[in-house]
């Protein structure tokens, strides 16, 4: 399933070294056809070493809709000074010879990716990774409307075109809990590649495979309930009955009887409550009513 709809484009002279004497070929003349995003940095310079490489791969995953030069400025100080450099490192992207975007300083992941298909969307073109993300955009709903197998089928096919997507990736172990394929979703989650583990994607999917995981055990609401109510003080019943109400969809009930039992005893069971909590949130999306509400609640009972 080609999401691109075309061959890609070879990675040949995507990214080069350029100097004083190659800027006007690789830079001004080069970008008349195509954008162009020059780093201006330094051997000496901590912050450019992580950068660069950042830049370089998410210029390598446009496929060729976008070029990248780098210039040492200790080599090319005329350059430096007509730019008007001032620290570094310093990201300038050029189109039809101008600069038309930029910024300074180190950047995280996410928003190299976002400026790279600004500079993209400026001159014209369409990036990959907007017509990628389109794609589970229509993955997510096929999921909430639940076909799951759909979804993950759709979400292996984004993956097949970037393995280090990490929405494709939650999104792939989400539709596989979804179908109740617990196993797969965790051998998927262990296979995640090492670039993109620790993301927001990917840690939401582990708390979901958590979750469902404790589903699966979960007892009767209505006799946990009972038990509560008889013994309020009884801890254990009313950590088992949210996560009862967790795996019958009341999740709003859940928080609340966790705030309730944090409220009692935060340290019971090695602070269970709040533990079990933060992996409701992580579940769930940043800004969720529920995790708003309940992150404060928590956060009033633990500064109180």
């Amino acid at each position: 399933m080609d999401l691109l709809n075309g061959a890609d484009s070879p990675a040949t002279d995507l990214i080069k070294d350029g100097s004083e004497a190659t800027f006007m070929a690789d830079v001004v003349e080069a970008s008349q056809e195509t954008p162009v995003i020059v780093d201006f940095w330094a051997p000496w310079c901590g912050p450019c070493k992580t950068l660069g490489p950042m830049l370089e791969e998410a210029v390598t995953a446009a496929k060729g809709a976008v070029k990248m030069v780098k210039i040492n400025v200790d080599e090319a100080q005329m350059i430096a000074s007509q730019m008007r450099i001032q620290s570094i490192p310093t990201v300038y992207a050029f189109f039809k010879g101008q600069p038309v975007d930029g910024f300074q300083g180190a950047l995280p992941g996410s928003e190299i990716k976002a400026f790279v298909d600004r500079v993209i969307e400026a001159a014209g073109g369409e990036s990959p990774g907007g017509q990628l993300d389109d794609a589970v955009q229509a993955a997510e709903e096929m999921l909430t409307e639940g076909a799951a197998a759909d979804a993950a089928q759709t979400f292996a096919a984004i993956l097949g075109e970037d393995p280090n997507h990490a929405a494709a990736y939650g999104g792939l172990v989400r539709a596989h809990i979804a179908t109740g394929d617990l196993e797969q979703a965790e051998a998927i989650l262990n296979g995640a590649p090492a670039e993109i583990s620790t993301s927001a994607e990917l840690e939401a999917a582990h708390a979901q495979l958590a979750l469902a995981k404790q589903a699966a055990d979960a007892g009767p609401v209505a006799e946990l309930t009972a038990a509560v109510e008889a013994d309020p003080g009884n801890h254990q019943a009313r950590f088992d009955l949210a996560q009862a109400l967790h795996a019958n969809g009341d999740v709003e009930e859940a928080v609340a009887q966790l705030l309730e039992l944090f409220r009692r005893d935060r340290e019971w069971n090695d602070g269970a409550a709040k533990t079990q909590l933060f992996t409701i949130f992580d579940a769930l999306k940043p800004n969720d009513p529920i995790v708003l509400n309940g992150r404060r609640k928590l956060s009033s009972m633990i500064f109180a």
